[in-house]
């Protein structure tokens, strides 16, 4: 089938096609659903070692988790503050995006502190100092003051703390992105490529104690901004093309990755290609974002644009809205997934990563964040039809309200 004219149109000019009919633009479910999937990948893969671990799709292809949560916090962002800019302005906006901008702050220094106590006790209890150097710490017991100074200025980042710092600059650069989405989406996408390629080629990122940022964000911007673009499309209504040959294209490469990352070494025999095999199998440039990353991540969205459908039978199955209320709750979810997994990490050191504690920990920690998601998402519920619950005066007269309902 050709492509719509209206996504032709939206990719060059930010809008749609004259006369083009707009679909209904509701809560897409398959963004929590596949959010709070790709929260439970990061909770395993952050304890490295486990046996679940060898089986999440990192080791099946070049993109992982990271790039999924970073790619819907780009669509996510587009539908709450870009949906704000078009019905209430940039200020209110702007006000909003600056709670959400502390609230991460806030919770990154939260986990900070945790992450920093458990290893505390774990030295004290077990006397192996090593944990200090498990996951960057060593800073913090060297000279916590200075310490400190860098986790409150995002200069210092121990392991496996690095994805809010970078998902709390991406946000505050939304408001310039969302613009530039609504200018033109196409014209958006070469600058952010072209920031992206700067970056590689003048060794730019944000300084982290003594090195660099795991993500940097110079890169990272780049699967941010294809998160707006997507979440716009969803904000005006507009249908993805249907385009066969891309449908194919996209499975060929996720097959070919698949291909390459499950063998050793090159299957080939080339020998210019020794290198890359071995790059890709070791694991994509996470920090500076390979493009073998991008078009990963490329197809697999497609192909879940395509194919999935939003009120499909998955997405209303019964571990469907498990995962989507994790998604729903994601903040939430990723602070106590990153703290129980460093504290993971300990107790499968400490068991000498016996198999049955593996699966156990893995098991209960799903079964945690899982839990977690669902009571939230039950909590806001009531709480949501207590609020919508007309007020009474205490005369018995209903309390008028304005004539406007927030978002």
């Amino acid at each position: 089938m050709s492509s719509d004219p209206s996504f032709q149109r939206f990719m060059l000019f930010g809008r749609r096609a004259e006369g083009a009919a707009a679909r209904p633009a509701g809560r897409d479910a398959r963004i929590d659903m596949v959010r709070g999937l790709a929260l439970l990948i990061i909770f395993i893969n952050h304890m490295p070692g486990n046996v679940v671990s060898a089986y999440m799709p990192n080791n099946f292809g070049f993109s992982d988790a990271a790039d999924v949560f970073v790619l819907l916090a780009g669509v996510s962002a587009t539908l709450a503050y870009g949906g704000l800019i078009e019905t209430r302005g940039f200020a209110v906006a702007a006000l909003k995006l600056g709670a959400r901008l502390w609230t991460l702050y806030i919770a990154h220094m939260a986990v900070f502190i945790l992450v920093c106590g458990v290893i505390a006790v774990a030295v004290t209890r077990t006397q192996n100092p090593l944990y200090i150097e498990a996951i960057n710490i060593q800073p913090f017991f060297r000279d916590t003051v200075d310490a400190l100074i860098g986790a409150l200025t995002l200069t210092y980042q121990p392991s496996y703390l690095d994805i809010l710092p970078l998902y709390i600059v991406l946000l505050a650069l939304f408001p310039a992105i969302y613009y530039g989405v609504r200018f033109s989406p196409a014209l958006t996408l070469a600058c952010s490529l072209l920031v992206w390629q700067a970056a590689l080629a003048f060794e730019l990122n944000l300084p982290n104690s003594g090195g660099v940022w795991f993500f940097n964000p110079f890169a990272w911007q780049v699967i941010f901004t294809l998160g707006v673009i997507l979440g716009r499309t969803v904000q005006l209504g507009i249908a993805a093309p249907r385009l066969r040959w891309l449908d194919a294209l996209a499975v060929a490469f996720l097959v070919f990755a698949w291909l390459v990352k499950i063998p050793a070494g090159n299957p080939t025999g080339i020998a210019a290609l020794n290198d890359w095999f071995d790059s890709v199998q070791l694991g994509s440039d996470k920090t500076n974002l390979a493009w073998s990353r991008l078009l990963h991540l490329g197809a697999l969205t497609w192909l879940a644009i395509s194919w999935l459908p939003a009120s499909g039978r998955l997405t209303r199955s019964a571990l469907g809205r498990a995962l989507a209320c994790s998604g729903r709750n994601s903040l939430h979810v990723f602070c106590v997934g990153i703290v129980l997994a460093v504290t993971g990490q300990i107790v499968l050191a400490e068991t000498s990563f016996a198999l049955d504690v593996q699966l156990l920990l893995c098991a209960g920690g799903i079964t945690m964040l899982t839990g977690l998601g669902i009571f939230l998402s039950w909590y806001r519920s009531i709480t949501s039809r207590e609020q919508r619950a007309e007020p009474v005066a205490a005369s018995g007269a209903p309390v008028q309200r304005p004539s406007f309902s927030p978002r």
